[in-house]
């Protein structure tokens, strides 16, 4: 394993090297991660300045942090601050990348990474309120990955009990955006939810108590799946704590884990830890390899 300090697209940032896995983390606003994929091979994420934008807020694509307020999970503050440079932190298998303080709403947010494995990373998204009043909100994680004509996504579903639910909500209209409850995007097996990008824009919502969501990419080979815990009697946006956003034309689909909203006192933190997870892959998603590829990260 190898941490280094790097240039990406003349960003300053840092990054973390396998023989399997290569991640990259802009620290000159974000945090970001910017890079996810096999060393020197094509990165998984997209990364596309001034393509997707609000206002002066440029999406620009990877990974990032964002913070949910009750009842409301895409609020303006989700995206300030996003634009400024970040605090640097090496630690024993990794790094901490923190950005500066909402003078807003006093906090702070950022991303830990931590190798696990030679393929595997823990991907720690966290909130702190840093005020002497208290705050209320969560954390999600948002990848923005891009597909190619045969990239398929899925989602377990379920717990395996005797009492086997789950939740899902369905989107015709958010903001400026248009999506359809009828969509053979998404479809269905006895215990998924499958998604093929067809180019055209919606979104799901999920209670999927696994919190796995995976990309399988059979031109490339590849399978990265990523999984944040669940919490039963956590509150959670919309009830859900994963989601599936299609762009129009495919030029990106996102993979999100939700954390469960709560109260925090000056000085306490939230936390959405993420696991992911790449290996080679010449087959499609089943939800048994899934769940046995994290079953002893707990």
């Amino acid at each position: 394993m190898k941490c280094n300090e790097k240039k990406f697209n003349g960003h300053r940032s840092v990054e973390i090297v396998t023989d399997s896995i290569q991640l990259v983390i802009t620290t000159d606003f974000g945090p970001r991660i910017v890079f996810w994929g096999r060393p020197d091979k094509e990165n998984l994420l997209v990364w596309a300045p001034g393509k997707f934008t609000r206002g002066e807020w440029d999406l620009l694509g990877g990974h990032r942090v964002w913070s949910t307020r009750p009842l409301a999970d895409e609020c303006e503050e989700t995206y300030r601050i996003d634009d400024l440079s970040c605090e640097v932190q090496r630690i024993d298998s990794g790094w901490i990348i923190t950005a500066p303080c909402d003078s807003y709403n006093n906090t702070r947010r950022g991303i830990g990474v931590r190798v696990l494995g030679d393929n595997k990373v823990e991907i720690d998204n966290f909130l702190i309120n840093t005020g002497d009043m208290l705050y209320s909100g969560g954390v999600w994680s948002v990848t923005s990955t891009l597909p190619d004509k045969t990239t398929q996504y899925g989602i377990p579903l379920g717990d395996g009990s005797m009492w086997d639910y789950c939740k899902i909500v369905m989107f015709r209209r958010w903001d400026e955006h248009f999506g359809s409850f009828n969509d053979d995007q998404f479809s269905f097996t006895h215990d998924m939810m499958m998604v093929n990008p067809g180019g055209k824009e919606n979104k799901r919502c999920v209670q999927a108590d696994r919190g796995i969501i995976a990309m399988h990419d059979p031109a490339r080979k590849v399978l990265f799946a990523k999984k944040a815990g669940y919490d039963r009697h956590g509150i959670y946006p919309y009830g859900c704590n994963l989601a599936v956003y299609i762009a129009p034309g495919n030029e990106m689909v996102e993979m999100e884990t939700m954390g469960p909203e709560r109260m925090l006192k000056p000085g306490e933190s939230l936390h959405n830890k993420e696991v992911w997870v790449l290996e080679s892959s010449d087959t499609g998603l089943d939800s048994k390899k899934l769940i046995s590829l994290f079953n002893k990260d707990g």
